[in-house]
């Protein structure tokens, strides 16, 4: 059942080299692809996330959960809820995670197929956030 209060919500594709970044609202449930940051073996500048968390100021944050496509986690759900705990540990965000299987091939279908460019992992964000979103409405 969907929860009436509007959020402010940013959401994340967590990756080892980049994290995307999206923004997105309940009040209308849409996302916006915003950025993407440079990791380092999965460990962000933290600086970055927090001049991102200072300019959006989001109600809560959503973090893609790369599931393996049976289900289970992989090795990289482990790292993307450990990122999710260090941003709860650094700056008291709240944090949910989303399924993200298929949300990369859904960011280059909307690119056109077009892998590789830096508008990807945003957008990757943008999906997972948007997922996020229509399971608020259910």
């Amino acid at each position: 059942m969907a929860d009436d209060q509007p959020l402010s919500v940013l959401g994340f594709d967590y990756g080892l080299r980049w994290i995307g970044v999206a923004t997105g609202q309940t009040t209308t449930g849409t996302a916006t692809p915003l950025t993407r940051l440079s990791a380092r073996e999965g460990v962000p500048d933290w600086e970055a996330v927090a001049k991102l968390l200072d300019t959006w100021q989001p109600d809560l944050i959503v973090i893609g959960l790369p599931l393996n496509m049976d289900g289970s986690e992989s090795e990289l759900c482990v790292r993307a809820e450990r990122f999710g705990r260090r941003l709860t540990g650094r700056f008291g965000a709240k944090v949910e995670f989303q399924d993200e299987r298929l949300t990369t091939r859904e960011a280059y279908d909307r690119m056109g197929g077009r892998p590789g460019r830096e508008a990807d992992h945003a957008i990757a964000a943008q999906v997972i956030l948007e997922d996020w979103l229509a399971a608020r409405k259910l």
